[in-house]
Formats: C-alpha cells, structure tokens, sequence
C-alpha cells in the first residue's frame, strides 16, 4: 500500500480512537488526524498542511454548510417544525397509528436542514414520542422509531455530512453538489418510504389505534395557524426546480450564460433563511440583548461544525496530495469481486464504523475512501456517493454508541437495551440493503 493509504488508516484510527473511544470532541479529532496525515509527508509537512488550509478556505461548502445550521436551528427555535409537526397531526393523526407516520413525517422535513440525527431525536420525538404512547404504541416501539428515523438527518440533503463528502479527495474532482443533490434526495425518499411501510407493519402488528381526537387539530385550523410554516422550504424546491431542464432554460433566457454560476447549494440555505426569517418576522429578537443570547446559544453548535468541516476538507486536500485516489483505485482494481458483493462490504464497513461515531465522523474517516470502492468497481459516482450517504444514516439506529437511542428511550422512559435487537433488525439491515440497491443501480435514483 502506498503512502496516502497509510496516512489514511492513521486518520481513520485517529478519530475513532479520540472520538469514540476517548470521547472527546470531533472538532478536535479531526485537527489530529490532519496534522497526522501531514506528518506523512516527512519534510513537506508545512506543504502539505498550507495546501490542505487553502482548499479548505476555498470551497464555498464549508459556507453552505455553516448556513445549514443556522437554517436549521432558526427553524426549530422560532418554533416551525412545531407548527409543521402539527400540521401533519391533522393530516395522519386519524389513521391507526397515524402519530408514526407524523414522526417519520417529521423527522424527513427536519433531517435535511438539520443533519443532527441527535436533534431530530430531541426535537421531533420530544413531540411525537407522547402522542404515539397515548395512542396504543409501547413505549419501546415508539423510542425505536424516533431513534431509527434519526439517520433521515444524514440520508436526505442538504446535510452536513453530504458536504463533507464532497469536498473528500476521492470524490471532489469527479462529482460536484449541483450534481449529487437531486440523486442524494431521491435515494433519502426510498429510506423514507421504507420507514412508512415498517410504520405500517408495526402499526397492523401490534394493533395501534388512531391518535386521540383531543390531540387533532383540524386541519383547516392547523393550515389556519400554521401555513406559513411550510413556505420555508420553497428555498429548496426552488433552487431545486432550476436545476432541471425547464428550470435552466428559463434562467439563460432571464440571466444568460451567468445562468451556470448560479450554485444550488449556496443558494438553498440562502433562500431558506431568508423565507424563514419572512414568516417568522414576528418572533425574532427585538433587542441587541435578545439577539445576543440567540447568537450565544448557537454559537457552540458553530464550533464544532466549523471545525469538523474545515479540518475534514484540509485533510482530504492533503490526502489528495500524497496521491490516495490514485493509489486506492490501483488497490480497488485488483479486486475481482461482483458489484453487488463490493457494495455490501463497503455498505458493512460503515456501518461498522457508524456504530461507535456520529455520521460526520464515520464520512469523515471513510466516505472518500468508500466512494473510491465503489466507483472502481464501475459504479456511478452519483449512486455512490448517494449509497454512501445511506450506509452512514444507520448511525442514529446502530447500538451501543448511537445517541439518539438514548435520547428516544430518555423521552420514552424505557431501558435503550430493549430496542437493540429491534434497531438492528428493523433499521440498520434494512438500510444496509437499500444502499446496496441503489449503488448497484437496482433502485432508481
């Protein structure tokens, strides 16, 4: 194995170790594996370090994804998704187990914005994990399906972790973000249709009833109360509808040829701060001190994402620089293996890896290598990248490391033991499968 692969099995160990073992920051394990895989380069390690500094300033994701979180932060704060989880009550809520679907509803809307598996675990099971016991679910069923939708967060863009790896060295000089986006939500859609079908089998399985009627507000009066809310995510249909045919034609007949610079992924989150902070005039601060201790209470969640994102593009330029592409595709061909077999050692190779970390992690410290797999084996670089990003939503449902099982089971008062096996069997197996699926090609993306 060449030089670049040793650097970055050290990386690799590096982040679990100080990460999941050790327990400490992720903003700081991936300074770490950083300044690890410069060591590498023996009396170039000053260039090589400037070099992976500079392509991490350049690159307008680490901007989108920063805008991410404070999109999606704004959201769940100004108190949107609660207005939009309600919405949906009065949607499902009449349906035997319709709470589940609202959970599963709502974990979708909030897992692109947010791309916490940890807060859609929080946020949306704080909400429906009540509703769903009221109604007939046991409190384990409904703690296990708060926590398996909590990897919505990672599988459906925008999310931090489809950023992060982007901007890795085996997979920014052959698939951009305007590329990857529609492909990366289509394949979240079939992990969502998925949890809709379990919802349903669950719901027939153990005899759940509808939600109580005291819990439904009717659904002229929910749109009364809470339309607005659902206009925040014309900031990503929009952008998005520009993105096919008829979308570019209209904007080079408006704009030209200026028409390609127009980036989906810096405009997304744009939009959607925007439209957000329109529907929510009213609930802002309204005083400097107000605004302060909004900024203040935010400004944690910017440590860590800054720093994970800035050091996990620093550390795929240098890899790039020592050559890993190159030397991981040579390793891949000599593979003589079918597609189906490689994508399902990939597919266990994160998830065994996501058990023990969060998503930003695990495609941190394999998702570039993943993606090279699987692309020499001759699968399409959209498809992989998508299948990648599904592999590494198992994390919020994969014991014993995962948080949110310990967040769900917290809301639910019931031991996280008792949703192992069901999390295993349920989400992450099924997960494992789609993924491979969609890298082989079998499900359309």
């Amino acid at each position: 194995m060449g030089i670049a692969v040793w650097a970055l099995v050290a990386y690799i160990a590096i982040i679990v170790v100080w990460n999941g073992v050790l327990k400490r920051g992720i903003g700081e394990a991936m300074l770490l594996g950083f300044v690890a895989i410069c060591l590498f380069g023996g009396t170039e390690f000053f260039g090589l370090a400037w070099a992976g500094i500079t392509e991490a300033l350049a690159e307008e994701v680490v901007f989108a994804a920063l805008a991410f979180v404070f999109m999606g932060y704004l959201l769940t704060k100004l108190g949107l998704i609660q207005e939009q989880v309600t919405v949906l009550n009065s949607v499902f809520g009449r349906l035997r187990g319709g709470a589940g679907y609202v959970s599963t509803s709502a974990a979708a809307l909030l897992g692109g914005p947010s791309g916490s598996g940890s807060g859609i675990a929080a946020s949306v099971g704080s909400v429906t994990i009540p509703w769903m016991t009221r109604s007939g679910w046991r409190p384990d069923l409904a703690a296990s399906l708060v926590a398996g939708n909590a990897g919505l967060g990672i599988s459906i863009p925008p999310s931090s972790s489809i950023f992060l790896l982007l901007g890795s060295a085996a997979v920014a000089p052959v698939l951009t973000a305007d590329q990857l986006f529609v492909p990366a939500l289509v394949g979240g859609l079939w992990t969502v249709a998925y949890r809709f079908v379990l919802v349903f089998l669950w719901v027939r399985r153990h005899k759940i009833a509808a939600t109580d009627a005291a819990d439904i507000v009717p659904l002229r009066a929910a749109l009364r109360a809470g339309w607005t809310s659902l206009l925040v995510y014309a900031g990503i249909v929009i952008p998005v509808l520009m993105t096919l045919d008829f979308g570019v034609k209209l904007m080079e007949s408006r704009v030209g040829e200026a028409a390609d610079d127009v980036s989906i992924v810096v405009w997304i989150p744009v939009l959607t701060v925007l439209v957000t902070l329109a529907v929510a005039w009213k609930r802002l601060p309204r005083t400097g001190r107000a605004w302060s201790e909004l900024l203040a209470d935010m400004g944690p969640r910017y440590a860590v994402i800054g720093a994970t994102l800035f050091f996990a593009f620093a550390a795929a330029a240098t890899l790039g620089e020592l050559g890993l592409v190159e030397q991981l595709t040579a390793i891949m061909q000599a593979l003589d293996a079918p597609a189906v077999v490689i994508a399902t050692v990939v597919g266990l190779l994160i998830v065994v890896v996501a058990a023990p970390l969060t998503s930003t992690a695990t495609i941190a410290a394999v998702g570039g290598v993943a993606f090279s797999a699987l692309t020499a084996a001759g699968m399409d670089p959209a498809a992989a990248a998508t299948a990648v990003m599904i592999f590494a939503s198992t994390e919020g449902a994969s014991p014993p490391g995962a948080a949110p099982i310990y967040i769900a089971c917290g809301i639910a008062q019931v031991d996280p033991a008792r949703t192992f096996v069901r999390l295993i069997v349920w989400f992450v197996i099924p997960t494992l499968v789609i993924g491979v699926l969609v890298a082989t090609g079998a499900l359309p993306i």
